[in-house]
């Protein structure tokens, strides 16, 4: 598959395989062969963004089932990815997968964002590149990304049809967040999504002081 060396592909066929088989729900695409478009193609879109492609640390914010993080893990040996989740059963199946695959930079965190990049936290600020794929509104994901965010690190996130009032309130957001947007890649007709969209955020100072909230609060009360 573009994107991944045929060991990163074998290995890949064993996640699927452990998708397919598992009963917790995880997604509702599972079978293998549509799983390839639908989750694996659709991340490796990613790999656009230059910053991602070079980045030595990664965070998946949200990171669900593993998609886009495991598949990054796999296309970017040479990059430390961290899937944050807070779903205990989310990060039981990846855990495993990672065990099946033997993806050695690849880990789990089970918190929420705002926990793993809390004021004095070991990873705070420590991320060239964050990733998240249908997580939230892009002010929510700028504000969750600002405080892991190494300044000049970039948030790509996977969005589906451009929204003008979900840009404009990430607009507002920027000064508030330090995190601006800087370009958006059409990539549906690679994704396999026809309105698949990926925006490109760069953090452009130190993290705000009052980053990050209190959990939750970036989704109930946008800083917008």
């Amino acid at each position: 598959m573009p994107g991944l060396t045929p060991e990163a592909d074998r290995k890949l066929e064993r996640i699927l395989e452990l998708l397919a088989s598992d009963h917790r729900s995880l997604s509702s695409v599972t079978d293998p062969a549509e799983a390839r478009r639908a989750h694996v193609a659709d991340s490796l879109t990613g790999l656009e963004v230059a910053e991602l492609h070079d980045a030595s640390r990664i965070a998946d914010v949200g990171a669900g089932a593993g998609f886009p993080g495991l598949v990054l893990a796999l296309a970017l040996p040479q990059a430390q990815v961290d899937l944050i989740e807070s779903v205990s059963r989310k990060c039981d199946f990846m855990r495993e997968a990672i065990a099946a695959a033997e993806i050695p930079n690849a880990s789990v965190v089970n918190a929420r964002s705002e926990e793993h990049a809390a004021v004095g936290a070991p990873d705070r600020e420590a991320y060239d590149a964050v990733t998240a794929r249908a997580v939230a509104r892009l002010a929510t994901l700028a504000e969750l990304a600002s405080p892991l965010l190494r300044e000049g690190g970039v948030l790509v996130a996977w969005k589906g049809r451009r929204d003008a009032s979900e840009e404009a309130e990430l607009d507002r957001a920027a000064e508030e967040t330090a995190m601006e947007a800087v370009e958006v890649i059409q990539v549906g007709e690679k994704a396999g999504y026809e309105h698949r969209h990926i925006h490109v955020l760069r953090k452009t100072g130190p993290t705000p002081n009052r980053l990050p909230r209190r959990a939750g609060m970036a989704k109930k009360r946008p800083l917008h």
